[in-house]
């Protein structure tokens, strides 16, 4: 197994995409100071799944990206790509070329791939346990790590040799699986504790649940009783419903019976008004005969009064003339 091509775009002094190959032997890159050359480290670290951002020089995680320049504008994201040939099978995969991705962007989101397929950092740190290559395996060390490593603690020494040893990965699952007996303690102290607060009230409970099956027995009976009411109340109801009915018939009988009567007397109505309205023509024909003979008769008053008058008056002329002859 070997690191066989490097690919970085966007990566701290890489603007542009630059493929750095690695063929057998030794390569070394070779330059001046502050030419980018601890860059492809630090690049190597980031791709292998490095999450500390002081360890690649940086204050923030988004500072790896290309920040621009007076010629260059800043870019978006940063993107590594490594490819590893995996021809011994060391790495735990049926793959003979494995390609491993990493990109960021100035959002703050970011993706693995692994053969161009997305995947977990987890995966990638998983996949290169006990191989020696990691983001803090012994596969890839600065300069001024070597003076870390001889004068620094012993835990730190001690992990350089398990990751070379190969019991690393041994390690982490004993870890994991210690996390998980711990857990699992934790959850049977937890059902410890119910039990015994449940052990406390099974006496109170027994005594409930005694008092809810005679409560569910009493209610059954309960239920009988309300039915028997129930039928008894509906059969009262239907012998009144069938009274009322029977009452019900003879009001309609009546009803019939007053609405034929009341037609009748409609009708009778009908024709009395027709009467009463031909004798009140007839009423009003007369009364205007009346008071024509009433006028009439006035008249024939006035002048028999008059014919008196003048009977009177000849009466006396006669018996005047009567005298003087």
């Amino acid at each position: 197994m070997y690191l066989a091509e490097l690919e970085i775009f966007g990566f701290k002094s890489f603007p542009q995409k630059t493929v750095f190959k690695f063929s057998g032997g030794i390569t070394a890159l070779v330059g001046p100071n502050g030419c980018g050359k601890t860059n492809i480290v630090d690049a190597i670290r980031w791709v292998l799944g490095e999450q500390k951002s002081s360890v690649l020089r940086s204050d923030t995680m988004d500072n790896v990206i290309f920040n621009g320049t007076t010629l260059r504008r800043p870019l978006g994201m940063a993107e590594v790509n490594m490819k590893i040939e995996n021809t011994r099978n060391i790495l735990p995969t049926e793959y003979s070329e494995v390609n491993i991705t990493r990109r960021i962007f100035r959002s703050g989101d970011s993706n693995y791939l692994l053969n161009k397929t997305k995947c977990r950092m987890k995966d990638i740190h998983e996949l290169f346990m006990d191989t020696g290559m990691g983001s803090d395996s012994y596969s890839v060390i600065e300069l001024k790590m070597v003076e870390a490593i001889l004068s620094g603690k012993v835990e730190e020494r001690r992990h350089l040799f398990e990751e070379a040893a190969g019991i690393t990965k041994y390690k982490q699952r004993r870890k994991e699986a210690g996390n998980k007996l711990n857990r699992v303690k934790e959850d049977l102290d937890r059902v410890r504790d119910i039990v015994a607060e449940i052990s406390k009230n099974v006496g109170t409970l027994g005594r409930q649940a005694s008092k809810t099956k005679r409560y569910n027995l009493l209610l059954s009976e309960l239920k009988v009783l309300e039915m028997d009411l129930l039928k008894h109340e509906f059969y009262e109801f239907n012998s009144k419903i069938k009274e009322f009915d029977l009452v019900h018939q003879g009001i309609e009988s009546q009803i019939i019976q007053y609405s034929n009567n009341l037609e009748v007397a409609d009708s009778q109505y009908n024709l009395l008004k027709e009467t009463f309205s031909s004798v009140e023509a007839n009423y009003l024909s007369t009364q205007e005969n009346e008071k024509l003979l009433n006028t009439d008769f006035t008249n024939k008053n006035r002048d028999i009064a008059v014919a008196e008058e003048k009977k009177k008056s000849l009466i006396s002329a006669q018996e005047r003339i009567r005298i003087e002859i």
